[in-house]
């Protein structure tokens, strides 16, 4: 990682310095002052952010530094993590940075898509600012943002974004997003998830499933338990989509976050593409099957 981020982070800070000067730099290089944090520092600094919320004070303690330095490191190294996009199972070096490559890598290697949203906890934005009303959750009863995450049939994360204010439906955010487009464009691609997509369900019968509707209550007794057994295979198919949303969640910032709600999406691409890392190298997970076998071989 700290190979692929160098030159990033080279070329951002050397466009910065021309911006600041207004010209090619007058200095032979490396001249000027040193950092304080030298580059693999500002890459463990952020990390260690990311994955713990440590606060900048905290942080620049224990490296000796002052909180400003902490800062500008955290601020110019989580962007370059954001944009890194998601690792591809079985496919090193390859990464996948839009919807649109998502779905062509599902529809090229046959990969039965699950789709579901998760909300994170956010601050409250103070009394008076327009649109303070559009980060409740009618679900979680806060202020929350919500984020639409795609995996894969082993548990494995594809893509995580959409971030949208709690308050939006998790189909609308779908919709805002391109997901339903993406899945006119790519009509060999399939889909599993929740009642919460009903209607994408509705829409596109052949390639999203939703659990089964319930039966009327006058139903008969047999066709109430059919429905009970394909609701259940239906989420145990889905729910690794589960899993790979909680392991996004074991990163502090992902359970509630405490920092500017306008560096939330920021944070939450850069954390989503570090679990994707650790998720690709998961080999593929192949369950046994349902159905009923012989304990032995019958007597002869």
């Amino acid at each position: 990682m700290i190979e692929e981020l160098a030159d990033p982070w080279m070329a951002r800070c050397e466009s910065a310095l021309r911006e600041r000067r207004g010209g090619d730099r007058r200095r032979a290089a490396g001249g000027g002052p040193d950092h304080q944090l030298v580059f693999t520092d500002r890459v463990l600094v952020t990390l260690v952010h990311l994955r713990l919320q440590l606060p900048h004070a905290a942080l620049a303690e224990l490296y000796s530094v002052t909180r400003p330095t902490v800062t500008r490191a955290i601020h110019e190294i989580r962007p370059l993590l954001a944009t890194r996009g998601f690792a591809v199972p079985d496919r090193p070096g390859i990464r996948l940075r839009t919807l649109a490559d998502v779905f062509a890598y599902a529809e090229a290697e046959a990969i039965e898509l699950r789709i579901d949203g998760t909300e994170t906890q956010v601050r409250r934005p103070k009394a008076g600012r327009p649109g303070r009303k559009a980060f409740v959750s009618g679900k979680k009863k806060q202020n929350t943002a919500k984020t639409t995450t795609i995996g894969d049939g082993s548990g494995r994360l594809l893509w995580s974004g959409a971030d949208r204010p709690g308050r939006m439906h998790d189909q609308t955010a779908m919709r805002t997003e391109g997901i339903a487009e993406q899945l006119r464009l790519h009509p060999r691609v399939k889909a599993k998830v929740d009642e919460g997509y009903r209607g994408l369900a509705n829409d596109f019968p052949d390639q999203v499933q939703a659990p089964p509707r319930k039966p009327k209550d006058e139903a008969p007794l047999g066709e109430r338990y059919a429905w009970r057994e394909a609701r259940r295979r239906q989420s145990s198919a889905r729910i690794c989509v589960e899993h790979t949303i909680g392991e996004e969640k074991k990163w502090r910032p992902l359970q509630r976050y405490i920092g500017r709600r306008e560096y939330y999406a920021e944070t939450h691409a850069a954390i989503a593409g570090l679990v994707s890392d650790r998720a690709a190298r998961r080999p593929t997970r192949r369950r046994t099957s349902t159905e009923l076998v012989l304990a032995g071989q019958p007597d002869r």
